[in-house]
């Protein structure tokens, strides 16, 4: 069995082909809107699509950190 998480990275990987890092700030617009319009569990999911996407960047580019968190 595949696990969410496993699903959510296999949904990033087209996220990233072409627009890159626009797509990425795209989700993290779209969440919050999300959330304010009623749509908290949408807005979660979208948070972690966001958030496969960016580690796969990273992992693609070989980035020499992870620039999270600062």
């Amino acid at each position: 069995m595949t696990s969410r998480r496993a699903h959510i990275e296999r949904l990033a990987h087209p996220i990233l082909d072409g627009k890159r890092i626009r797509a990425i700030w795209q989700l993290h617009l779209d969440a919050p809107y999300a959330y304010r319009t009623g749509y908290p569990v949408a807005a979660a999911a979208i948070l972690n699509l966001a958030e496969a996407a960016e580690q796969e960047l990273l992992r693609k580019e070989n980035a020499p950190f992870d620039f999270r968190g600062r």
